[in-house]
């Protein structure tokens, strides 16, 4: 086996094989061309969510326009597929259409959060793409936005690159971003995406100052303020925290920009150190705590002294951003409505659209799901009085991504107002029902 590592410049092969079988069997069937809908929505929310925030469409439509087979990826694919598959797949370029939630809305059972239009064979082969990125950003943003809303105000650093794939760390802090977090520790995250950065010492750089007479905390201290400023971080609790806390006033002065606790019972020790600090005359010290945080940890620290939370494995991990399951379904062919009957995987045929029903306050209380085409939105029973918006936005047409499409930092707006939106309970860390309410409605025929 080869240790050359390739630089992977197509998205093609992000994929799974029966995609490509199923692209083989329909050319071979001659129904590769019939016009299809797909549609990407998830069943329900994972366990004790309430809302779901979309996310990655960007990094999509970037992964679309790379989706291509050039001559490495045919010569991967040889005893695959068959050769009139190969060449197929070397012309291969989406001309179809796609519109969807754009980044930063809010989801729920059943929204149609991307609608794909194409030749069966050119949309069938985008699910595995498709479902990868929206399933891990939105999982990341949606894990994001509960942390942030618990934090009350209080900014948050992601910082979960050494607890994730190199490249998965890339998309975490830009998802996490879109939710509302502050900055991230990952600085690729920083120049692909514009997502700020932060970051200053760990462990190993105090304890790398320690000889053989003992440690020299100040020295190290001494060294990151002379590199960093009076306004860094400086770690306080390498060795004894009371220690740590005089020494990093004592190196750097009542100006110090924050200390930074890793460990222990953060609650605690969060009001010991303020109260030390506040002693030492070091009043607009701040305190920034790390250390496996999640929702639920940063919500039982409201009313403590903590300034800052740095948040990683629990953002970045499976445990503490579990996706939704979303799923890509072939829904409509040649016009006619198509859908899967099987026990608990049931979906809804026909194309869709969806629009978001408000009171005149803001507040949403209703998501409603029609059928593409639907005209009279003020013909919607139980929407009388309410404002009704339509959720879906163009993002591609005839293969091309659609110009002046919301921002990384529009998009982020876009959710913090979103989240204000929604019933006050709808925003509690405890288990229940979705914040609101999703149902069908078909339109009657006109007579």
């Amino acid at each position: 086996m080869s240790n050359r590592v390739a630089k992977v410049t197509s998205t093609a092969l992000l994929t799974d094989q029966y995609e490509l079988t199923m692209l083989s069997a329909a050319l071979r069937a001659g129904t590769a061309q019939r016009r299809c809908v797909f549609e990407v929505f998830a069943r329900r929310l994972p366990d004790g969510r309430r809302y779901g925030v979309v996310a990655g469409t960007g990094r999509l439509l970037d992964a679309l326009e790379s989706f291509r087979f050039g001559a490495d990826e045919i010569d991967a694919l040889s005893g695959v597929v068959d050769q009139d598959t190969l060449d197929w797949l070397s012309d291969y370029r989406f001309d179809g259409r796609i519109d969807g939630y754009r980044e930063g809305e809010l989801y729920f059972p059943g929204s149609p959060i991307l609608t794909v239009r194409g030749g069966f064979a050119e949309a069938v082969i985008l699910e595995t793409l498709i479902l990868s990125i929206l399933n891990h950003d939105s999982a990341i943003a949606s894990a994001a936005a509960r942390m942030v809303n618990a934090a009350a105000g209080r900014p948050i650093i992601e910082m979960g690159s050494r607890r994730t794939h190199e490249q998965s760390a890339v998309a975490s802090a830009r998802a996490a971003y879109l939710a509302g977090v502050y900055a991230t520790s990952n600085l690729e995250a920083a120049r692909t995406y514009g997502v700020p950065s932060a970051g200053t010492a760990a462990h190993a750089f105090t304890l790398s100052f320690a000889h053989a007479d003992g440690s020299d905390e100040r020295a190290a201290f001494a060294a990151q303020v002379e590199a960093l400023g009076v306004g860094t971080t400086l770690l306080v609790d390498t060795y004894d925290i009371t220690t740590g806390v005089r020494n990093a006033i004592e190196v750097a002065g009542t100006g110090l920009g924050a200390v930074r606790i890793d460990s222990g019972d953060l609650g605690v020790l969060a009001r010991q150190v303020r109260q030390q600090l506040d002693d030492l005359g070091a009043t607009e010290t701040k305190i920034v705590v790390s250390g496996d945080l999640d929702e639920y940890a940063i919500a039982s620290l409201r009313a403590e002294p903590v300034d800052l939370y740095g948040v990683g494995t629990s953002l970045v991990t499976g445990s503490g951003s579990p996706t939704a399951g979303m799923v890509y379904k072939l829904v409509e062919v040649d016009g006619v409505p198509v859908a899967k009957r099987s026990s608990r995987k049931e979906s809804h045929g026909g194309a869709k659209r969806a629009v978001r029903a408000a009171r005149a306050t803001g507040t949403v209380v209703e998501e409603i799901i029609l059928r593409d085409g639907a005209s009279r939105l003020d013909a919607i029973p139980g929407t009388e009085g309410l404002e009704v918006t339509d959720l879906q936005i163009p993002l591609v047409r005839d293969g091309r991504r659609v110009t002046d499409l919301p921002t990384l930092e529009q998009s982020r707006r876009h959710l913090a107002h979103g989240l204000v939106t929604l019933p006050w309970e709808g925003l509690g860390l405890s288990h229940g029902d979705p914040a609101i309410g999703t149902r069908y409605w078909n339109e009657p025929e006109s007579r």
